[in-house]
């Protein structure tokens, strides 16, 4: 059972993996965080940065090193990671790469309802998302040959890496599932089919 951590948002694991490298005030790390590309991997925004490394500075997983203003910019904080901050850190990442965690993905959520869809739309929707798929793919694939023809080691596109692998997992399990409801075994997809003959159209009110 994964352990309950004093601040659970991921934003805060890249805010204390960032400052292994040197502190840093939260300007920086956003700008780090974008540069690095984790905003793909992980959601934040300015306000949402800022009020993580607060709770890490309160949790005492970092600590404020220096207070600098430019001009007439406003004051801006540069924090350190404590002893307590790395120690956390390692722990975290120890636990998400051991450890598989149940999640909830949208699409998954949508398989488990798929039979309120005919199944002639399913196929045409899966159809299209087949589509998207190919699209996501080439797309990564793309930053990542450009990534590696830049000289950067393979260690720090290994998240791409496997978002590849899942998109063709994806891919595969799609046209499977659509082969199943084309070409089906049994009389599943007619029972299916003949649930929704019964329903009325979309549009129209249920009685």
């Amino acid at each position: 059972m994964a352990k309950k951590r004093k601040v659970g948002n991921l934003l805060a694991l890249a805010v204390l993996s960032h400052l292994t490298e040197r502190p840093m005030h939260p300007y920086e790390l956003g700008r780090t965080l974008q540069d690095r590309g984790d905003s793909r991997s992980i959601k934040f925004n300015h306000g949402s940065l800022y009020m993580v490394v607060q709770q890490l500075a309160k949790a005492g997983f970092i600590a404020e090193q220096e207070t600098s203003r430019d001009g007439q910019r406003p004051e801006r904080t540069v924090y350190a990671l404590t002893d307590a901050g790395r120690t956390e850190l390692r722990e975290w990442l120890r636990e998400l790469v051991e450890t598989p965690e149940h999640e909830y993905p949208q699409f998954v959520s949508a398989l488990s309802l798929i039979g309120a869809l005919p199944p002639g739309e399913v196929v045409e929707l899966l159809g299209r998302r087949l589509s998207h798929l190919a699209e996501q793919r080439a797309g990564i694939q793309a930053e990542i040959d450009k990534t590696l023809a830049q000289g950067v080691p393979e260690l720090f596109i290994v998240e791409e890496r496997f978002r590849v692998t899942l998109l063709d997992a994806e891919s595969s399990f799609v046209e499977r599932f659509v082969k199943s409801i084309t070409e089906p075994e049994g009389d599943w997809v007619k029972v299916w089919d003949a649930f929704h003959s019964r329903q009325p159209s979309s549009g129209e009110p249920l009685s």
